[in-house]
C-alpha cells in the first residue's frame, strides 16, 4: 500500500471511530422511545439546523450536483439548486414552528403519529398507511446510502465492494442503534462541518490545478450554452439545447419535497425551544445556498481541470460524479499532509452519505416499532421494552437494506430521486394542509397521501417515459394531485369534530399570543 493510501485510510478510520464514540456517548442518555426517536426535544439550534441540512443533502451534494454541472453546464444544476434553496427556506419559515408546537401539544413523536393524533384517528389507519409508505421509500433509500459507501471504498482502494459496504453499514448501524436520534443529529452536525471543509478545499485546489479562475471561465465560455440559465450544453452534439420554462419548473420542483421529508420535519419537532428556530432557519438556509453554489462551481472547475490535463475527460454521469474523488486522489500525491487533507475530503463524501443514511434508518425503524407495532397493533410495552424493540427494528431494517445494496451496479441517484419524490408527493401537501387548514379531515389526509404516493409510481413508470411535456419530474404532478385530492375529499366529507378543530385553533392562538 502506498503511503498516501495509508494516510487517507487512517484519516477516514479516525473519522469513523469518532462517529462510533458519539453513538457510545449518547447510548446512556436514552431512557425511552421518545428519547431514542426525538431526543427528548432537547436539540439546540445549531444541531437542528446542520443536522437537518446534512441529512438532507447526502452524497448528492458532493457527487451528483458537481457531476451534472460538469457534463451539461449551469442550467440543470442551478435550477435544481434554486428549487432546493427556496424549499429549504420556506420549510423552515412556514412549517418548523407550527409542527414543533402542534406535535408537542398532541404528544406526537413521529410523522405518522402526528397525522394520527392530529385527526383523532382511532382506527390508526392513517398511522399504518403513513408508516408503510415511509418504510417503502426509506428502506431502499437507506440501501442506496450503504451502496454509495461501498462504491467509494471500492473505487479508491480496490476493496471488495461487499466488504466495504458491510463495514460502512455496521458503523452507521452501530452509532445509530446506540445513541438514537441524539447520536444521529450530533454526528450529522460533525458531518456537515467535514462536508463544508471538503467543498472549499476541492474548490481552491481544483481552481489552481485548472490554471486559475480565468482559465476555468475561458474553457466554460467556449462551450455553447454551458454558462446559460436558459440552455444546456449537449456534449454529444457540441451545441446548446433550449431550456423551457416547464423544465425549469420540473427541476425547481425538487424543493417541494422538503414539506414531506420525515427526517427533516422530525428535526423541527426536536428543538428545545421553538423561538430558536429563527436562528436555525438562518443557519440552515445560508449553509444550503452556499454549499450548493460551491458544488456547482466545482463541476465547472472540474471541466477546466480536464481541459488542463490534470484529470481525465469525463463523458458519462457515472464518471463525472467522481470529480471530488479524483481531485482528492490528485491532492494526496503531494505529501503526507496533503494526503491527510485528501482523507478529510473523502471522509466528507462518506459523511454526506452517512448523515442521510442514519436519519433514514431511524425514521424507517420508528415507523415499524412505534407506529405499526405499538400504535396500530396495540402491543403494550414499557419504556425499556420499547427501547429494545426500537433497536431491534434498526437492526432488522439495516439487514434488509444491506441485502438490497448487495448489487454494486445499482443506481444510487435514481433511487434518491425517486424516494425524494415519494415523500414529497405522499406527505408534502398533506402536511401543509394539516398545519394550516382546519377543514382538513382524516379522509382528506388519507386520500391525499395515497393519491400522491401512487401518482409517483404512475408518473415515473408510465407517463414520464412518453417524453415531451410529460417528461417532468414525478414529484411535481404527485404534489399537485395530492393537494387537490386532499382539499376535495375534505370538502365533500364531514368536517372534523369540534375537539379536533379546538386543538387546531389552540395552536393558532398560542402562536398569535407568542407573536404579540
Amino acid at each position: 500500500m502506498k503511503t498516501s493510501d495509508f494516510v487517507i485510510l487512517a484519516a477516514i478510520g479516525f473519522y469513523l471511530i469518532g462517529m462510533l464514540f458519539v453513538g457510545f456517548y449518547y447510548s446512556h442518555k436514552n431512557n425511552s422511545s421518545d428519547d431514542f426517536y426525538l431526543g427528548g426535544r432537547k436539540l439546540g439550534p445549531l444541531v437542528v439546523a446542520m443536522s437537518a441540512e446534512a441529512s438532507d443533502m447526502s452524497s448528492w451534494l458532493l457527487m451528483g450536483l458537481p457531476g451534472v454541472a460538469y457534463l451539461t453546464g449551469v442550467a440543470d444544476a442551478f435550477w435544481t439548486a434554486v428549487g432546493l434553496a427556496v424549499g429549504t427556506y420556506l420549510n423552515w419559515l412556514i412549517m418548523a414552528r407550527r409542527i414543533r408546537r402542534y406535535s408537542q401539544n398532541i404528544g406526537a413523536i413521529t410523522i405518522p403519529d402526528f397525522l394520527s393524533k392530529r385527526f383523532h384517528d382511532k382506527s390508526n389507519v392513517l398511522n399504518c398507511i403513513a408508516a408503510v409508505m415511509i418504510v417503502v421509500f426509506f428502506v431502499p433509500y437507506t440501501a442506496s446510502g450503504f451502496a454509495a459507501c461501498g462504491k467509494l471504498f471500492h473505487s479508491l482502494f480496490g476493496i471488495d465492494y461487499m466488504t466495504a459496504m458491510l463495514i460502512s453499514a455496521i458503523v452507521i448501524f452501530s452509532y445509530t442503534v446506540m445513541g438514537g436520534f441524539m447520536a444521529a443529529s450530533t454526528t450529522d452536525l460533525i458531518q456537515s462541518v467535514v462536508m463544508t471543509i471538503a467543498l472549499f478545499v476541492v474548490l481552491i485546489y481544483g481552481t489552481h490545478m485548472a490554471g486559475g479562475v480565468n482559465a476555468v471561465m475561458q474553457n466554460a465560455q467556449a462551450l455553447e450554452g454551458y454558462l446559460s440559465f436558459s440552455a444546456t450544453y449537449n456534449a454529444a452534439t457540441g451545441a446548446a439545447e433550449s431550456y423551457s420554462p416547464l423544465t425549469v419548473a420540473s427541476n425547481a420542483a425538487w424543493g417541494l419535497g422538503y414539506f414531506g421529508m420525515p427526517h427533516i420535519l422530525l428535526r423541527f419537532m426536536a428543538i428545545e425551544d421553538e423561538k430558536k428556530l429563527v436562528l436555525s432557519r438562518r443557519i440552515a438556509s445560508v449553509w444550503a445556498a452556499i454549499s450548493m453554489c460551491v458544488a456547482i462551481v466545482i463541476g465547472i472547475v472540474g471541466y477546466g481541470m480536464s481541459k488542463a490535463g490534470a484529470i481525465e475527460m469525463f463523458t458519462t454521469s457515472g464518471q463525472s460524479e467522481t470529480i471530488i474523488v479524483k481531485v482528492a486522489g490528485l491532492l494526496s500525491l503531494h505529501g503526507v499532509i496533503p494526503a491527510a487533507v485528501a482523507g478529510i475530503i473523502l471522509a466528507g463524501i462518506l459523511a454526506a452519505t452517512m448523515s442521510t443514511a442514519d436519519s433514514q434508518l431511524l425514521a424507517a425503524s420508528s415507523s415499524v416499532s412505534q407506529n405499526l407495532v405499538m400504535d396500530f397493533f396495540k402491543v403494550k410495552l414499557t419504556n425499556r421494552q420499547g427501547l429494545r424493540v426500537a433497536r431491534l427494528t434498526v437492526l432488522a431494517i439495516s439487514i434488509i437494506a444491506c441485502f438490497l445494496a448487495r448489487n454494486p451496479d445499482s443506481s444510487v441517484f435514481q433511487i434518491v430521486s425517486f424516494a425524494w419524490a415519494g415523500f414529497g408527493g405522499a406527505f408534502g401537501a398533506v402536511m401543509i394542509l394539516s398545519l394550516f387548514w382546519e377543514r382538513t379531515n382524516r379522509d382528506g389526509a388519507l386520500a391525499g397521501m395515497l393519491s400522491g404516493g401512487v401518482m409517483v409510481f404512475i408518473w415515473k413508470f408510465l407517463v414520464r417515459p412518453l417524453g415531451g411535456v410529460l417528461g417532468i419530474y414525478e414529484l411535481l404532478p404527485a404534489f399537485v394531485v395530492s393537494m387537490i385530492v386532499t382539499i376535495l375529499v375534505s370538502v365533500i366529507t364531514p368536517a372534523p369534530d369540534a375537539e379536533v378543530i379546538a386543538e387546531f385553533q389552540k395552536t393558532l392562538r398560542s402562536r398569535a399570543s407568542e407573536e404579540e
